[in-house]
């Protein structure tokens, strides 16, 4: 009998013992923050999140932020710790503080054994404070389905963190190739963990309109659908002939348009739409030829087109009306400050012969069809600064002379950008060298076909938006980066993630983490931890990338 209870006893004691260890430490190599804070002092011990804790919020846009981190442990705890407005302070909470100072995007971040402290001026501020506090536990929570036997620790630590450049972007492509609205969705959840705040939709080129645009409803009748040559290499497909049925496409309804910002400003991202003018536009001609220089007719293409020769007639007011019309609706739908309108790759031979343009370059006094597209460019600009936005085109519109409040998208080098920062102009810097993630990022041999082109893991890592060739004053127009995934090779969204993970990560800490604590060695080592966040949330990312990134390639000696 004493045996008995001294073994009662003797386990009695180990538990007793085992539940007064001190909580789990952390070292600084079992941390993996993406992008990289700007600074952060790890302590001893960590706080546990339970069922118990509560999260303290102080008013609306607070609760909703709170929320979404609650509802994370409903997934993967099957629990949720209960966010309440005004509550007392005390042990085992999570405070969410204004504190004015902090900027539109900064936040301070305090665990202790007891409690953790959120403060940040503005909602998006507290909004990037719980992704990093959701990084910081364990990988588990991004699960959809209970896990069991995790303990939810965040290591006691401070930080302090705000972002290098206001506007880090990502454009999807999803003219070449339509992403329904539920997959858009899915990846604004992908890129909001990674503090990306801009994601720009290619909604129209040759091969697709993708917008409901009501005062036009030809536009998504004929020019959302295209003929399925899914089978032939993008460039040597043959247009649809006559009596063949389009079938290949889809496009996005008025009220698609509207969730899809709203859940995005959820999550403190803005979506750019960008309606193509004057060229890339043959979807646009297929269905209302009339706004062409020739008449048409068109057919939405299936495939590549080069040179792009059938554009909108720069000569005729009709025209200007029909895009008026067009970006009117636009506008009520995206609230953004920025409409973008590409401006890019226009061949003027169509203009150069058309009767209608040469008369309007000898009306307004130009020299050639090139300040024609300048023209264009300006003319439609008046219409969206009426309408209180800013236009926003590629940097092409800087030829024949950069409208007066336009922001330029520099893709063709830097140099682009660099003019128009000198002058004035706000720039977002996206080289295709590295920022176009459809190149290819691994050996290609093992990689899927893609345009061409080599942006590896690091390569993208070390981009600066800012050139060096800026003084100081010219570098303030720098607004920051941007990842581009151009869809001609890209024909689902399985495939999209996997040209765009991992190297999102490094395009969101070149935009988002100081220079003074970048280090590719250690973003490599926490990368490939930070993947099994991307396991477990299901995304298809390319293990190739590290076959290329392994180690970051050496300048040539000259």
């Amino acid at each position: 009998m004493k045996r008995k209870f001294a073994g009662i006893f003797i386990l009695l004691s180990c538990c007793f013992l085992w539940s007064c260890q001190p909580p789990k430490s952390f070292t600084a190599k079992e941390i993996s923050l993406i992008p990289q804070v700007r600074k952060m002092t790890l302590g001893t011990s960590s706080f546990k999140i339970g069922e118990n804790t509560g999260l303290i919020v102080q008013n609306s846009d607070q609760q909703g932020i709170a929320d979404q981190f609650s509802n994370l442990f409903l997934k993967s705890a099957g629990w949720k710790p209960k966010v309440i407005t005004g509550g007392a302070e005390g042990s085992n909470q999570v405070f969410f503080k204004t504190d004015e100072t902090l900027g539109d995007e900064g936040y301070t971040l305090d665990v202790t054994t007891a409690r953790i402290e959120i403060k940040a001026a503005k909602p998006a501020g507290f909004f990037y404070a719980i992704q990093t506090l959701r990084q910081l536990l364990p990988a588990e929570l991004e699960s959809t389905q209970k896990q069991e036997n995790i303990d939810w620790l965040v290591p006691v630590s401070s930080i302090a963190d705000s972002p290098s450049f206001k506007w880090r972007g990502y454009m999807l492509d999803v003219s070449r190739h339509f992403f329904p609205k539920e997959e858009v969705l899915q990846m604004i959840d992908y890129l909001s963990i990674h503090k990306i705040n801009t994601l720009h939709l290619h909604l129209l080129d040759d091969q697709g309109w993708r917008i409901e645009i009501k005062k036009y409803p030809r536009l998504t009748q004929v020019g959302a659908w295209r003929v399925d040559r899914e089978d032939k290499p993008w460039n040597s497909r043959s247009k649809q002939t006559a009596g063949e049925k389009a079938t290949f496409g889809g496009f996005y309804t008025q009220a698609d348009i509207k969730e899809m910002v709203a859940y995005a400003q959820t999550k403190f991202i803005t979506i750019i739409p960008e309606i193509e003018m004057p060229a890339h536009v043959t979807a646009a001609l297929a269905a209302y030829p009339q706004y062409s220089c020739s008449g048409g007719p068109f057919t939405v293409l299936p495939g590549g087109v080069w040179p792009v020769t059938d554009i909108y007639c720069a000569g005729n007011d009709s025209t200007f009306l029909f895009l008026q019309d067009v970006l009117t609706e636009v506008i009520d739908l995206f609230p953004s400050k920025y409409i973008h309108i590409g401006g890019d790759e226009a061949t003027k031979t169509e203009w150069e012969k058309c009767p209608k343009c040469k008369k309007r370059i000898k009306t307004e006094g130009l020299k050639n069809a090139g300040e024609l597209q300048s023209y264009f460019i300006k003319r439609i600009e008046k219409f969206i600064n009426s309408k209180g936005r800013v236009l926003l085109g590629w940097d092409e519109i800087l030829e024949g002379g950069l409208p007066p409040k336009a922001t330029v998208m520099s893709w063709r080098g830097t140099q682009g950008g660099i003019d128009a920062a000198k002058q004035g102009h706000d720039v977002v810097m996206t080289p295709g060298q590295p920022c176009y993630f459809d190149h290819y990022q691994g050996p290609k041999e093992d990689e899927p076909l893609a345009i061409g082109g080599f942006n590896p893991l690091n390569k993208v890592y070390e981009f600066d938006p800012v050139p060096k060739e800026l003084d100081a004053e010219a570098a303030k127009h720098i607004l920051g980066g941007q990842a581009n995934l151009w869809t001609e090779y890209v024909p689902n969204i399985k495939h999209a993630q996997y040209m765009t993970f991992p190297r999102i990560a490094a395009m969101a800490e070149a935009l988002w983490s100081p220079k003074e604590v970048k280090n590719w060695d250690d973003f490599y080592r926490r990368i490939q931890t930070f993947t099994k966040r991307y396991d477990i949330m299901g995304i298809n990312y390319a293990k190739s990338a590290f076959k290329a990134a392994a180690k970051p390639q050496e300048p040539v000696k000259k």
